[in-house]
């Protein structure tokens, strides 16, 4: 079986020392930062470790999730959870714990640091999960997640995607419909204009959102329909 490309005993200590255990099977960190492009041979690369990292990360936040909204909806905590576990997320992990330093790749694989290299970043937070969860079971796995992820959890902005978007999507699972947006008003000098729009979907009371662009408002008129439906949560009013 090929085997992964080994860190060097000092990067070894310097990453274990970031992820907070000492890894009783060392090629087991190893494999989960080598990439396929290392020629390691496609047993001795992290994809199949990047399998079982995602959904013990998924279940790890969505327990997370569950204790820490218990007024949240399923809608919103779903959110939540696609924004938590999403690539984006898992890179921002990968740099906060510099992790570009540590994966070995071939030489056709360049610039780990940059947006063309997003997924491979993500791919191998997900895959050191796995290699903790095998390592030294689910609370170590619990352990490393709750440590990098349990403060982007809790941001006041963690359940507000696209508003538009998220309605959308809400509309169709529940009505099979798709909301239409009209513009009620525009007010105002051209310098400061005010639209107002009105968003209906067949079967709900409509919503109104006032703004500067017709996008702003139809943005606002979503969030305040899926607040008042449940689906998101309401935003505590500023004091």
């Amino acid at each position: 079986m090929s085997k992964p490309v080994a860190l060097s005993p000092a990067d070894r200590l310097r990453l274990e020392t970031v992820i907070g255990h000492e890894f009783a099977q060392k090629e087991r960190l190893d494999r989960a930062l080598t990439h396929s492009s290392a020629r390691s041979g496609k047993a001795g690369n992290y994809e199949r470790l990047e399998f079982l990292g995602d959904r013990v990360l998924g279940l790890c936040i969505a327990e997370l999730l569950f204790r820490t909204f218990a007024n949240a909806g399923e809608g919103e905590l779903s959110v939540r959870l696609n924004q938590l576990v999403s690539a984006e997320t898992c890179a921002e992990v990968a740099d906060e714990m510099e992790l570009h330093r540590f994966i070995r790749t071939g030489a056709d694989v360049k610039k780990l640091t940059g947006k063309r290299m997003l997924n491979v970043r993500a791919d191998v937070v997900e895959s050191l999960i796995a290699a903790l969860y095998l390592d030294g079971g689910l609370e170590t796995a619990r352990g490393f997640i709750l440590r990098f992820w349990e403060e982007r959890a809790t941001r006041a902005d963690a359940a507000r995607r696209d508003a538009k978007t998220e309605l959308q999507e809400w509309a169709h699972a529940k009505f099979a419909v798709t909301p239409q947006y009209r513009v009620e008003d525009r007010s105002g000098p051209d310098h400061d204009p005010r639209f107002t729009v009105t968003v209906e979907i067949p079967g709900v009371a409509p919503e109104t959102g006032v703004e500067r662009s017709k996008r702003a408002a139809e943005q606002v008129a979503a969030m305040k329909l899926l607040e008042r439906e449940g689906v998101w949560q309401a935003a505590p009013a500023e004091k």
